[in-house]
């Protein structure tokens, strides 16, 4: 768990620093060429920097030990951040997806005066955002963090309108093409809002008290089954909240046997639960087969 805790807080971090970075780049470029797809990115990261610092606080509450108000830790948390992050991220799809068939139907066009420095300000926050996103995907695959996979989504969601606005500075550089940046636009607005809906309803069944995933839930059986002294479960009960799952399990054992023996047999157990599970919080009860 503490592993998990670590990898979560350096994707916050790492996230939180690369926004502040990119904003500064964007601005830059946004003074050497007036263009408006720039301006947007520009916009984009300014609101990925307050997001992303929202996320960070997230990870940090939701690593609170439990107390006696919150028994079962605080990693719900988690589950409330990357519910607002998928509404904040629906809207902001739909903002741009509302501009660019504005401009697609009015067919208004840029000035875009410094293409060369645009483009090269663009490459550097692609190839920064495109690191960013490797390392979270990892850590999200690693800790099952909502929050983080949220947080990842709005940097994929920067790489497309980054590269729409480097094929716009090109196309409006070299062939007086304006069009182009409001179809990739509308393209990532498109993209951003099915995977915010995707997150929003992970999120919501975490809060709701949904079962894990089905596939960890079979695993966390067999291993079970497959122990030494164990004859069988009953009632293996899930649930979820932030990059947690609690289980619960009553797994059947010799009842002839002594107490200290019954306690040994389900310890161990849950030790190897554990290891196969980081992530996972067990109450196990002890029933005679």
């Amino acid at each position: 768990m503490q592993t998990s805790n670590r990898l979560k807080l350096s994707a916050g971090l790492a996230s939180s620093v690369l926004a502040l970075v990119l904003v500064g780049i964007k601005l830059w470029a946004l003074s050497e060429t007036g263009a408006l797809s720039i301006g947007a990115s520009l916009a984009d990261s300014a609101l990925d920097l307050m997001m992303s610092l929202a996320s960070l606080a997230a990870i940090a509450y939701a690593m609170r030990p439990a107390d006696d108000d919150h028994a079962f830790g605080h990693s719900s948390a988690e589950d409330l951040t990357a519910l607002g992050q998928a509404l904040f991220i629906l809207v902001s799809a739909g903002v741009i997806g509302a501009a660019a068939v504005g401009r697609l139907v009015t067919g208004q066009t840029d000035v875009i005066q410094d293409t060369q420095r645009g483009i090269l300000a663009m490459l550097a926050s692609i190839v920064l955002t495109a690191g960013l996103v490797a390392w979270q995907r990892f850590v999200a695959r690693k800790t099952q963090s909502k929050v983080v996979e949220a947080d990842s989504l709005h940097y994929v969601g920067d790489l497309i309108p980054a590269l729409g606005a480097i094929v716009s500075l090109v196309a409006a550089g070299q062939f007086q093409i304006y069009s182009i940046d409001s179809i990739v636009a509308l393209g990532a607005a498109l993209f951003m809002a099915l995977a915010a809906v995707r997150i929003f309803m992970k999120a919501w069944n975490a809060l709701m008290d949904g079962v894990a995933d089905p596939a960890i839930v079979e695993d966390i059986r067999a291993r079970i089954l497959a122990w030494p002294g164990v004859y069988g479960c009953h009632d293996l009960k899930t649930r979820t909240a932030g990059s947690v799952i609690f289980v619960n399990v009553h797994i059947e054992l010799d009842g002839a046997q002594s107490l200290a023996d019954a306690h040994a047999i389900g310890a161990e157990l849950r030790r190897a639960l554990l290891k196969a599970h980081p992530n996972v919080d067990i109450i196990m009860h002890q029933d005679p087969v």
